[in-house]
């Protein structure tokens, strides 16, 4: 099933995670979309800036940390994923609870695991 999912912390830097996940989503046959500061783009899909409100997101992952993510709050919240998979090293509780009271499952793992072995 596809789970249409939203990077944040989209980048073409094929050494980082955000990047790998991109690449395995894709692979698994997984809409993606590419959110980032950074130009270019990742599996064919262009990144680009948090403006526009993605309307159909099942899974937002983010490979962003808390200092960045308050930046991102209202672009979350907004878009109302079904969940946020919140990476290594990007666990943020007050994000965490803001996600959660809006409905939204709060999730504490890896993407490339999830996906490896058949949970995502």
């Amino acid at each position: 099933m596809n789970k249409k999912t939203l990077i944040i912390g989209a980048t073409p830097n094929a050494d980082r995670y955000a990047y790998l996940a991109a690449q395995m989503l894709t692979s698994k046959g997984h809409d993606i979309v590419n959110v980032g500061i950074k130009k270019g783009a990742v599996a064919g899909v262009e990144i680009e800036p948090p403006a526009r409100i993605h309307e159909d997101i099942d899974t937002i992952t983010l490979y962003i940390g808390p200092q960045v993510q308050k930046d991102y709050y209202e672009y979350i919240l907004k878009t109302k994923p079904k969940r946020v998979v919140f990476n290594p090293g990007t666990e943020n509780s007050e994000l965490e609870s803001l996600v959660r009271e809006s409905g939204i499952e709060a999730v504490r793992a890896c993407t490339l695991v999830l996906l490896s072995t058949g949970q995502y």
